[in-house]
């Protein structure tokens, strides 16, 4: 994605986020995901997200943009971050969860499908997959930024037969029923 890679754009895409982060989701995954597991944030963007998961997690942050991480170890030079495209997944760690908040809509569907296959490689046993995408059917390029949006069924469509949804759920983001959430667990071996 580099549409992150400009300088630009990460301002005015911070500025268009001001207010937003995951906090209101910490309770699902907190159900799924043992405090202190080890956790990696595709996706980071300026960091937000990956604060809220060091208060309970081990958290790895990564992104596909050097701008995000140059930023970010500017604010933590001890945060443990990597640069990682979400789609190829080339990283030789493995986790117990795999989180991003609004970031694998920015992928193809096809883009979507590899990684989420690549994903299972990184992936501890019985680890957990938590993503939240934009909800509906669409998809649209804004700014020369795509956004794919998606359903439940569409979700489901990308994933493996090596995972299973143990839980999912629409919530508002910045309307009601705007932004649905996937808890993803790995299938035993």
């Amino acid at each position: 994605m580099g549409y992150f890679n400009d300088e630009k754009k990460v301002d005015e895409y911070i500025e268009m986020a001001e207010g937003y982060d995951g906090r209101e989701l910490m309770p699902i995954l907190t159900r799924h995901v043992r405090e202190g597991a080890s956790v990696l944030e595709l996706g980071m963007g300026p960091g937000k997200d990956y604060e809220i998961l060091s208060e309970h997690y081990r958290v790895t942050g990564s992104d596909s943009s050097q701008v995000f991480l140059d930023r970010y170890r500017r604010i933590d030079p001890s945060a443990d971050l990597v640069w990682l495209d979400a789609v190829a997944m080339e990283i030789d760690r493995r986790f117990d969860c795999i989180y991003s908040n609004k970031v694998l809509h920015h992928l193809s569907r096809s883009d979507l499908v590899d990684s989420l296959a690549r994903q299972l490689r990184v992936l501890n046993d019985a680890g957990v997959l938590f993503h939240t995408l934009w909800y509906g059917e669409s998809e649209e390029i804004m700014d020369g930024l795509r956004f794919v949006y998606y359903t439940e069924a569409l979700f489901k469509s990308a994933l493996g037969a090596e995972y299973e949804v143990v839980e999912s759920g629409r919530y508002a983001e910045m309307e009601d029923g705007d932004s649905i959430y996937f808890v993803v667990k790995k299938k035993p071996a």
